[in-house]
């Protein structure tokens, strides 16, 4: 599987040199402890990690740093014996077995402007790989600076990265070496790292956890206002459904009382019907001579109260019928009287003609 790259990291200076240089918190911790030794005689170390090839970016991983047992370095002159390198091989295949070897460290007083060149011709002799890092340190000041090996010279790069991650292999060097580094144990190198590393990751997952609660109120409050379009949608449906049939009722009733307005017709047999199916004996001589038909005006002045019902609340067809005839055979007359063809469609206060 091919490595990411890390999540959790620090910035130092600018990254935008190649390759990316990525330190991890142990290593740079180490580099740290053995600057209070370096202040009587240099410190060397060996660096080890990967050098790797992501997204179209050469990239340097640090994960790993040995010790080198006795570096030599007085004014332009730096000496690195060749034992001392194979020595650290040793170490490596011990403390890093899956780590390579990608540079070195040299920790002193002062500037190391006057080694360049010697520095750069053990650079080229003991770790001649594209992209291999020189990294000085200074043991009196909080100064450092890093150099890759490119096109057979030591470039300074503008800065490097801090990454935080389970390193086991490193942790467990630092503890075997601490005494040699002057640190007791009541310091507890391997506890510090860790707790760097535990502090970054716990942030991180409390971030993570706050990211988390906010966006369920978020989809809570979503998923609220959903429910609440729902059901005011269904309400509006249905109130714009009752308003139709209301609506309907209305039209229905209108027209039944323009038929109930309209003028009686006069039937071949001399009878005047009217419209809601009553009628009335007309004298066919008074028809004949000249008399008119009562008009409608006339004959629905002749209705009371009693010839109409109101329908209330509960009421239906059937049970009006058998309210004013105790049963309910009159549910047709009841229908044809006021022009109903469906008998569920009567409404409240709807005033129904009697047969």
């Amino acid at each position: 599987m091919e490595r990411q790259f890390p999540k959790n990291v620090r910035q130092i200076g600018n990254v935008s040199d190649e390759p990316k240089i990525y330190v991890e918190d142990y290593v740079d911790i180490y580099l740290n402890q053995l600057k209070q030794q370096a202040k009587e005689e240099p410190a060397g170390v060996v660096l080890i990690g990967e050098l790797l090839t992501q997204e179209g970016q050469a990239v340097v991983y640090v994960s790993g740093a040995i010790q080198l047992k006795d570096v030599q370095a007085g004014g332009s002159e730096v000496v690195v014996k060749e034992e001392i390198l194979k020595e650290a091989e040793e170490e490596r295949k011990k403390y890093f077995p899956s780590g390579d070897v990608i540079g070195w460290c040299l920790i002193e007083s002062g500037h190391p402007m006057g080694q360049n060149r010697e520095i750069t011709k053990i650079h080229s002799r003991s770790f001649p790989k594209e992209h291999t890092l020189f990294v000085w340190k200074d043991a009196q000041e909080n100064e450092e600076i890093y150099y890759a090996y490119k096109y057979g010279e030591l470039m300074q790069m503008g800065g490097h990265y801090i990454y935080y991650e389970k390193n086991p292999a490193m942790q467990n060097y630092m503890i075997s070496t601490r005494k040699k580094n002057g640190v007791t144990p009541s310091e507890m190198v391997e506890d510090r790292a860790a707790k760097d590393f535990r502090s970054v990751v716990r942030e991180k997952m409390e971030d993570k956890e706050q990211r988390q609660n906010s966006r369920l109120v978020y989809l809570t409050s979503v998923l609220l206002v959903v429910v609440v379009l729902a059901i005011g949608i269904s309400t509006v449906n249905n109130f714009d459904k009752m308003e139709a049939v209301q609506n309907s009722l209305e039209s229905l009733s209108q027209s039944v009382n323009r038929t109930e307005s309209q003028t009686g017709t006069v039937s071949e047999e001399g009878d005047a019907i009217e419209a809601n199916g009553t009628v009335e004996n007309v004298d066919t001589a008074d028809a004949g001579s000249g008399g008119a038909v009562p008009e409608t005006s006339t004959i629905q002045e002749q209705l009371s109260e009693d010839d109409f019902y109101m329908v209330q609340k509960g009421d239906t067809l059937d049970s009006i019928s058998v309210k004013l005839y105790g049963d309910t055979s009159h549910v047709d007359a009841i229908c044809k009287m006021n022009g109903l063809t469906d008998g569920n469609l009567i409404y409240i206060g709807q005033k129904l003609l009697l047969p």
